[in-house]
């Protein structure tokens, strides 16, 4: 154990039912952790890296959980909150507890900030990504990793869309979901007028008849681009697409109609943001 953390803080698990554990319990259960960790105003960061990324984002942690060989790994970030208790055990206990094994060397409980307002992350953008529906964390992570690393100013999540902090999403946008700025909408797909008044285009990425080809598109200094991006299985909703000021598609060769959200994703922002703003 490394010295400079305080021994006292350290403690065993001993008791899977230990009440104090409650928050890492049977984190494999997604369709109920997505639901309860919101409510109680909690997610959980998995990876010693992103639970790095969480705190250097701001983020405060309530505790640690992993196993003794990784304590040396996040020293840092212990002494930044000397009240978070740290809690280590072995693998099995680990796995028993969180429902997979932990191997991926730490994870945190940490609070959720207050959401960020709209109006003032609108005004502040040029480009904006806005995810309809989107099922898979997994997809939103890359998305979300895409868009920060490619340049994209923020991100807008209708009411379906799922976490970006669950622990899946956070894990595989390596953390830039902390450092990219994002807002669940309250009215879909009404808010598209709020986007407009704000003076963006929108832009949705679907299979239609007077869709034009993402390349020609050619966006002007000082404009502001909302780009959506839909639902994994129907695409972008026919609500949506009336309120849109064009739809967009890729170009695709061998009778191969689209890509993966993910996939496309990275190739949109790399358009969007590849213009002069």
């Amino acid at each position: 154990m490394n010295e400079i953390v305080n021994p006292e803080r350290i403690l065993h698990v001993a008791d899977l039912e230990d009440p104090r554990l409650d928050e890492y319990l049977r984190l494999s259960e997604a369709h109920l952790r997505m639901r309860t960790d919101v409510e109680n105003g909690l997610y959980i960061a998995e990876s010693t890296k992103v639970v790095q990324r969480a705190i250097n984002a701001g983020h405060v942690p309530r505790s640690f959980l992993l196993a003794e060989k990784h304590l040396g790994q996040l020293t840092e970030e212990f002494n930044k909150f000397p009240s978070a208790p740290i809690f280590i055990g072995h693998d099995k206990q680990l796995e028993d507890l969180v429902g997979f094994h932990l191997h991926r060397g730490a994870m945190a409980s940490m609070n959720r900030p207050e959401p960020l307002d709209l109006d003032q992350v609108l005004e502040s953008s040029s480009r904006i990504a806005i995810l309809e529906d989107i099922a898979d964390h997994t997809n939103l992570g890359a998305i979300i990793r895409s868009a920060s690393g490619l340049g994209i100013d923020a991100v807008l999540l209708t009411p379906k869309c799922v976490d970006p902090w669950y622990r899946r999403s956070a894990r595989v946008s390596m953390g830039t979901v902390f450092d990219l700025p994002w807002v669940r909408l309250d009215n879909w797909p009404t808010d598209i007028q709020k986007l407009k008044s704000h003076g963006y285009e929108l832009l949705a990425m679907e299979l239609t008849d007077d869709a034009v080809a993402l390349n020609d598109v050619r966006i002007k200094p000082g404009e502001k681009i909302a780009m959506i991006l839909g639902n994994e299985g129907r695409g972008v909703t026919q609500e949506a697409l009336a309120l849109a000021d064009r739809t967009v598609i890729i170009p695709m060769h061998r009778e191969v109609d689209s890509l993966n959200v993910g996939a496309a994703s990275a190739i949109a922002f790399w358009h969007l943001c590849s213009a002069p703003r």
